[in-house]
């Protein structure tokens, strides 16, 4: 049985679109996972809006939404998530950095209040439930399906997330910071064996050092990190937004040449892990 993967937004920072971030894609963070008979929803970026579309399409009225952190990039996609507004749906969206903050509604509540939003969150008349868990936490959304946490190298805080089911397991780990001495030890062991790395890859080694306290990683860094651990493959992801498609196409050539499991995620790309 498969973990079927769809990249609705891999772009970091800021959405751009534009003729020149057609190939790999303009929408910011958001990853779907179908397992098993479960909607598993990774982040609330811009991608997000062409996911309710495609739900509303595919008559699925209820998912589960993985938070790896607040940043505007990961969640500002959720106020035009269609799904929401529908009286007979259901959303469960769950963070790990906001025990001590307020909490995750909060944050959502905030984003969709005035002056900086004209509809409210309680304009969403589908049933949202909001929860916090502590980074570290082992999730359980269905029978079968476990989801490891662990704490990521990123300003305020975010988390990584592991889905395994059926033998398989897949990574998501964005948004995080590496250390050019030491791989990161928390990290090496979450990815052990995994079928699947989808990892922060926003710059390039050569750009890294301009970037230093920015809270994000390289294409060469997830590399070492996917084969130290013995991953398969590797996703490039959260694309800076000055890489364009010309840009981008050079990144995946050397990331390739460099490790066959390496290729870089794009908008509406489909993996299925098995």
């Amino acid at each position: 049985m498969a973990i079927e993967v769809k990249f609705w937004g891999v772009r970091g920072s800021i959405a751009c679109p534009s003729p020149d971030h057609v190939v790999y894609g303009g929408n910011t963070s958001c990853i779907e996972m179908r397992v098993g008979d479960e909607v598993l929803i990774f982040d609330a970026g811009t991608g997000i809006r062409n996911l309710g579309k495609d739900l509303i399409r595919r008559n699925v009225t209820h998912a589960h939404i993985f938070l790896t952190h607040t940043h505007w990039d990961h969640i500002n996609g959720f106020p035009f998530f269609v799904p929401a507004y529908n009286p007979n749906a259901s959303f469960r969206v769950m963070a790990g950095h906001l025990t001590h903050q307020g909490g995750v509604e909060r944050v959502f509540s905030a984003q969709m209040a005035d002056p900086t939003f004209p509809v409210p969150l309680s304009a969403m008349q589908s049933k949202l439930t909001f929860e916090d868990f502590s980074v570290g936490d082992e999730l359980h959304p269905a029978d079968g399906i476990v989801i490891k946490t662990a704490p990521l190298r990123h300003p305020n805080g975010a988390t990584a997330f592991r889905v395994e089911y059926d033998g398989n397991a897949v990574c998501y780990v964005t948004d995080t910071e590496h250390d050019p001495e030491t791989p990161d030890p928390i990290i090496l062991d979450f990815i052990e064996d995994a079928d699947l790395v989808i990892y922060d890859c926003t710059y390039t080694d050569e750009e890294f050092p301009q970037k230093v306290g920015w809270g994000h990683s390289t294409w060469q860094e997830g590399i070492r990190l996917c084969r130290a651990a013995n991953a398969k493959q590797l996703a490039l992801f959260h694309h800076d937004p000055e890489h364009d498609d010309a840009a981008m196409t050079v990144i995946e050539q050397k990331a390739r040449a460099t490790w066959s499991g390496a290729f870089a995620a794009r908008d509406e790309m489909v993996l299925h892990i098995e």
